[in-house]
């Protein structure tokens, strides 16, 4: 399998799960993964917050770990990638206010780049302006946005396990999707794991 070189935007309060999952994952398979902050720089961290769905009327949140930045998001040119990846948790709510982050995200749309993005994430998608009619999930408190974005609602299961891809983008309601969401990024991208 060809390497790839992939880029994930995160930031505090970023989605614990959402991020270090994606991460492992995406190394373990031999690709080489970039995390960049606004505001941050290589050997930095953000602090990422635990989302559990514990039968109340939303998710709960608890402390999670502390997230390596491994390069500087002033350096970054989405050129030099293959794919991106955006997290959710709360960083999504303010990162979406980042001019450059969204010129960056809509390099990637606009030059039909895989992008796997789930739960929250897509905040930023919506605030790019990349999703008119694009199928597209995100967590169900989402979907107001999502919609009216231009976006074709992909609903969520019971267990938030499906994920959806339309072309390049791939979406995902929560962490409980990873198997399928990143199971779906790596076919968009082309890598395959041989048994």
């Amino acid at each position: 399998m060809a390497q790839k070189k992939i880029l994930m935007i995160v930031g505090d309060y970023v989605e614990d799960y959402e991020a270090m999952v994606p991460f492992q994952i995406l190394t373990m398979v031999g690709h080489t993964v970039h995390t960049v902050c606004p505001g941050k720089e290589a050997g930095d961290s953000v602090k990422t917050a635990i989302h559990d769905f514990e039968g109340d009327q939303t998710y709960s949140e608890k402390p999670g770990h502390n997230f390596g930045v491994n390069t500087d998001f002033s350096t970054v040119s989405p050129g030099d990638y293959d794919g991106l990846v955006l997290p959710g948790g709360r960083a999504p709510e303010y990162l979406r206010l980042d001019q450059r982050l969204l010129d960056i995200v809509r390099e990637f749309a606009d030059t039909g780049k895989p992008i796997a993005s789930i739960c929250h994430g897509q905040q930023i998608l919506v605030a790019a302006g990349v999703l008119k009619g694009k199928l597209c999930t995100a967590y169900p408190a989402v979907k107001p946005d999502i919609v009216a974005a231009g976006a074709i609602w992909g609903e969520v299961n019971e267990t938030f396990s499906n994920a959806f891809v339309d072309n390049n983008l791939v979406t995902a309601a929560a962490w409980p999707g990873h198997p399928e969401w990143m199971r779906k990024f790596l076919e968009v991208l082309g890598s395959t794991i041989e048994p």
